[in-house]
């Protein structure tokens, strides 16, 4: 089964008076790159959170949102540092003392005075409790996620399987075309030597068979073909494991690449070389299309 690197998953949890939402999308990386954002409160949670996202993603970048906002009335304590308190207070003494300034110092004032007042907010659930609410939540926006990659990877397997197909027609045609290359340019050869036999230029029959020897030997394409074809066989049997293949399909393509540009090159046919150009432009279409996959 292919499985697209491109995927949205969403979820929302309950916890204590706040409401926790959780965004996942991923699209197409070379290797696996986790990222998440949440309170800096939890992030003691992270590391667990990343191995659950690991478990099912193999390859692409995958970015993590949480957040969390007030569902209701939430509890709240106010504390005062009586340290920091102390030390404003002394401060204000000593500037009196100095610099017989007089007054006294309001408890308004004080207040607004940095790190004087804390407030914190009294959460009424435990770390374990948290914990959970974050799992079930992950995995629930890890689900949806890992839905709508496979979706997305089943157009591009059926996608990519109409292109092999194509593939491997344009190939079948290579076979056929390539030993009529040798048997065409015999026939013009022939035909050049016979139009230019006079009392100077006389028709060699050794020459000629050399001449097209080593034309055959230097246009030969069969070990290119059985190759390509080895390739195309792999990459059909890739599309049907159940295995991250996004990365081997590439180095295939690659592959085949390279034969149909050795055919390319060696090709002295126009029926050779056109199906080459279009076979180059299938693979490139599909590269695309691999580009996409885990």
């Amino acid at each position: 089964m292919v499985f697209s690197m491109t995927g949205y998953g969403q979820s929302t949890q309950e916890i204590g008076g706040y409401k926790i939402s959780m965004e996942m999308k991923s699209v197409n990386h070379r290797y696996s790159e986790i990222v998440v954002r949440m309170p800096r409160e939890w992030t003691c949670y992270e590391d667990r959170l990343r191995r659950m996202v690991q478990q099912r993603i193999v390859r692409g970048r995958v970015d993590v949102f949480i957040n969390k906002e007030r569902a209701g009335e939430s509890t709240s304590s106010v504390e005062i540092n009586m340290q920091v308190v102390d030390a404003y207070m002394q401060a204000a003494e000593q500037l009196r003392q100095k610099y017989g300034m007089s007054g006294h110092v309001d408890v308004n004032e004080l207040l607004r005075l940095p790190d004087v007042m804390t407030v914190r907010e009294v959460t009424t659930w435990s770390d374990e409790q948290l914990q959970a609410c974050l799992e079930d939540g992950l995995s629930e926006a890890l689900e949806g996620l890992c839905r709508m990659r496979a979706i997305e990877g089943s157009h591009l397997e059926q996608d990519t399987k109409e292109r092999l197909a194509r593939l491997e027609a344009i190939h079948a045609e290579l076979v056929e075309w390539a030993p009529v290359v040798v048997t065409d340019y015999r026939a013009k050869l022939k035909q050049r030597l016979e139009q230019l036999a006079d009392q100077h230029l006389t028709f060699d029959d050794a020459k000629y068979g050399m001449e097209v020897a080593i034309f055959a030997e230097r246009s030969n394409v069969d070990e290119e073909l059985t190759r390509l074809k080895s390739h195309l066989q792999q990459f059909n049997q890739l599309l049907s494991s159940n295995e991250p293949i996004g990365r081997k399909l590439d180095f295939l393509i690659q592959e085949m690449n390279r034969e149909t540009n050795t055919i390319g090159s060696k090709a002295n046919h126009l029926e050779l070389v056109n199906r080459v150009v279009e076979m180059k432009a299938e693979l490139e279409k599909i590269r695309e299309q691999v580009a996409n996959m885990e």
